[in-house]
């Protein structure tokens, strides 16, 4: 597996990784082999069934789980929107908590839902990026039909104490969801020991394929389906089952949970040596998320009067690729949410970058990449100007 070319530094892994060769063989044998539908009772059906069961029970295995628990989907965006939005058409108007710093994917579906008449509580953080079981405690209510915290942050990196927050959300009689999106592969997502009953799941930021994921629902929690037809994903979501897609999801969870402890000590070494030297060089720079209870591939900073927008085009010109934030937010220049919810202040907040290391990250990596961040960050500290003026600025 290599980076996007030889002479570029990939830091973006949070917003998509490279396909893995294993998972990118076993698609191809299935994409080679049985065509059928898996709902057709003849032969090739059923050959195309046992693949899509395998895949299936794959992922279960991988979070504790049983097979029918398991809804395919097309990544974490709709696994995300079926618990939110799947929970609150199935119970109407119940009350719904979210945190403040959650995916938009989260986030928008729950505004959508306020739209419609179903209360929304937004929990607040604290200046890591953490919510506190006291905190949402005081906001729980006897209405509230849904807690949804995200189990790390895909901005900052910030990793929430989701085993005391699920107890939490419990003890009000309301049930727990958490995007575990970024966490797979670096923290354990068993879901009994979680205590949760949903949690998404994405195939693209494991090594895995574009357009698959998944969302596990715990034994007797019912969600409306979001598009009706057929019965597939025992009758939570319709349509024909991409099973090349599954395989390669199957294969890349598999992959990166057995690999986890050797992965995430590699990932905080180097993430560690990139936070040290970051801040060392750039005296204006803060470290954004949990000091220590953040995700080991996510290194995240403010810079006091930076912009993000030049920051990272001077970056990306001189070969290192990197992001402010979540890549579907790249195009848009309001402040990040996330940043914004931490209360930093105001000189900090136009100036986010996220550094996601991964399998190819080198030592060597990350040192030219403080090096060259170092140099960028402190020339437009020193001279603010209009951002238009300098981003041509070498």
């Amino acid at each position: 597996m290599t980076t996007p070319t030889r002479d570029r530094i990939y830091l973006d892994h949070a917003a998509t990784t490279p396909l893995d060769t294993d998972v990118r063989r076993a698609m191809v044998e299935v994409l080679d082999g049985p065509f059928g539908n898996p709902s057709s009772v003849h032969a090739s059906g059923r050959l195309a069934r046992a693949e899509l069961d395998r895949a299936r029970r794959q992922v279960a295995d991988a979070l504790g789980a049983q097979p029918h628990e398991i809804v395919l989907t097309s990544g974490g965006t709709e696994a995300n929107n079926l618990a939110i939005a799947g929970l609150a058409r199935r119970r109407g108007r119940d009350h719904i908590a979210v945190s403040a710093i959650e995916h938009h994917a989260v986030l928008r579906a729950a505004w959508a839902l306020r739209d419609r008449g179903v209360p929304i509580t937004e929990v607040p953080v604290d200046a890591h990026g953490r919510v506190t079981p006291d905190t949402l405690a005081a906001l729980l209510r006897s209405d509230i039909a849904l807690v949804s915290i995200a189990l790390a942050n895909n901005e900052i990196g910030t990793v929430q104490d989701i085993p005391a927050l699920a107890e939490t959300a419990r003890e009000a009689g309301a049930l727990f969801h958490t995007d575990a999106v970024q966490a797979v592969g670096q923290l354990d997502i068993n879901v009994d020991r979680l205590g949760v009953d949903l949690l998404s799941l994405s195939g693209h930021k494991i090594y895995g394929p574009k357009g698959i994921g998944a969302l596990y629902v715990r034994d007797g929690v019912e969600l409306e389906p979001l598009a009706w037809g057929g019965a597939q994903e025992m009758g939570r979501r319709a349509g024909t089952e991409n099973i090349p897609a599954a395989v390669g999801f199957a294969r890349a969870v598999t992959a990166a949970c057995a690999s986890r402890r050797t992965t995430s000590a590699r990932l905080a070494e180097l993430s560690g040596e990139l936070i040290d030297a970051v801040l060392a060089k750039v005296p204006h720079a803060r470290l954004t998320g949990h000091p220590t209870a953040r995700l080991p591939s996510i290194s995240s900073f403010a810079f006091a009067d930076v912009d993000a927008e030049p920051l990272l085009i001077n970056l990306d010109l001189d070969g290192i690729d990197a992001s402010s934030g979540a890549a579907c937010e790249a195009g848009s220049l309001e402040p990040s949410h996330v940043i914004e919810a931490l209360g930093l202040p105001p000189a900090y907040r136009p100036g986010p970058l996220r550094l996601s290391l991964g399998r190819d990250t080198t030592r060597a990596h990350v040192l030219r990449a403080a090096d060259v961040i170092a140099r960028h960050a402190n020339r437009l500290h020193a001279a603010p100007q209009p951002a238009a003026a300098r981003l041509g600025a070498r």
